[in-house]
């Protein structure tokens, strides 16, 4: 039950500080750190969804937010204009900066304070083991950074 117990709350943590501190959910923090670290702050939306776990109707909504509050701008793409590209403004690379710190503290207190130095590498491994099971193809999203 322990386990269950992580997976249903750690997620409503994150998303609660990032909530207060940023007015961001969990999802739109990781559409503009997802920008922030691609190529010319840029993604195809297709690659972004990857990136973000979340369906292209849940991102074109969650992307539609962020450009009314002027941190994402949609175009599209110059290679081929069947793709929409998704762009972190320079408001939005603001915005996931100032977020960052508050993010990264509440994931050390929340994850990796109360544990030991071996119990983070015991972690890391079974993290591992667990993606080589859900993801056997090793095609994690992270990849989908250098897709353009």
């Amino acid at each position: 039950m322990t386990l269950m117990g992580v997976m249903m709350r750690l997620p409503t943590a994150l998303d609660t500080q990032l909530q207060r501190d940023s007015g961001l959910s969990h999802f739109e923090y990781g559409i503009l750190a997802g920008l922030s670290e691609a190529p010319e702050h840029t993604l195809r939306m297709s690659s972004l969804a990857i990136l973000a776990e979340g369906s292209l109707a849940r991102l074109s909504q969650a992307v539609g937010r962020l450009e009314k509050r002027g941190w994402v701008r949609r175009s599209p793409d110059p290679a081929d204009g069947r793709y929409t590209l998704a762009t972190l403004t320079g408001d939005g690379w603001d915005t996931v900066v100032a977020a960052a710190p508050g993010h990264v503290e509440n994931v050390r207190g929340l994850i990796f304070d109360s544990l030991t130095k071996a119990q983070v590498r015991q972690l890391h491994e079974i993290g591992r083991r667990i993606l080589a099971a859900v993801d056997p193809g090793g095609d994690c999203p992270t990849s989908a950074r250098h897709t353009r």
